[in-house]
């Protein structure tokens, strides 16, 4: 005899939002490919421009590790669009400054991660691109805010910027 499959009672949440993401993923990789930027590049420009910043908070926030951040501000250091300096508020840190070069390359690369958003969103009657944003959102900061501890703990997301 064969065994039958269990009946799926929900709709697959976590299917969804996996290769929506995905796609979304691959087409910001694409665009920002075309500028010489990876997201992790756009990520830490858009960042160490809001505010003055260490590598080690930069990195938290792109939810990098030591080893990939030093990788990335080497690469944007490379490419003339940031550069490692003393903190002006605590000289023992170190902080990434964005170059004329880096402000510059972070504001295409931003029209570029809004437009694939925008393709995204746009892509859905008005009604339901709305509902959509405000049930993301709360999902995000409510009900699924915080990640569940367990013994084999599933990669950690990106954090939104605060």
């Amino acid at each position: 005899m064969t065994a039958m499959a269990p009946t799926r009672t929900e709709s697959d949440l976590s299917f969804l939002l996996d290769h929506t993401s995905h796609v979304l993923r691959t087409r910001m990789a694409a665009g920002l490919g075309e500028i010489g930027l990876t997201a992790r590049m756009h990520c830490v420009l858009v960042h160490a421009l809001e505010q003055e910043r260490t590598q080690i908070q930069l990195a938290e926030l792109g939810d990098m590790d030591k080893t990939t951040m030093v990788a990335t501000v080497d690469a944007l250091e490379k490419a003339g669009y940031a550069e490692r300096r003393p903190s002006s508020t605590d000289r023992r840190a170190r902080i990434i400054a964005v170059t004329a070069a880096g402000t510059e390359i972070a504001e295409r690369s931003q029209e570029i991660v809004d437009g694939v958003h925008r393709d995204a969103l746009d892509s859905l009657p008005d009604d339901e691109r709305e509902v959509l944003v405000r049930a993301l959102n709360r999902l995000a900061t409510e009900h699924l805010a915080v990640p569940a501890e367990g013994p084999h703990a599933a990669r950690r997301a990106r954090e939104r910027a605060k």
